[in-house]
């Protein structure tokens, strides 16, 4: 995630602005780390450079449906 992205990002829930903390950079880019909002405290993961601005229970559906079995 480039950091300029930081002036059009907005927390996807109240549209207050985002705090980054980054845990990984390489050349300039956020590879992992991770945004909160400075209103609600809901915190958004970055990973491999993709910030995740999914409202919590949608990231959490998501989560639970790619760890169930196939059933294949």
């Amino acid at each position: 995630m480039r950091r300029d992205l930081m002036d059009i990002l907005a927390c996807p829930l109240d549209k207050s602005e985002l705090r980054l903390d980054v845990t990984a950079e390489q050349d300039g880019d956020v590879l992992t780390g991770t945004l909160t909002c400075t209103q609600c405290a809901e915190a958004y993961p970055i990973t491999e450079g993709i910030p995740n601005l999914l409202p919590p229970d949608l990231r959490a559906a998501m989560a639970e449906a790619s760890s169930e079995p196939t059933g294949h």
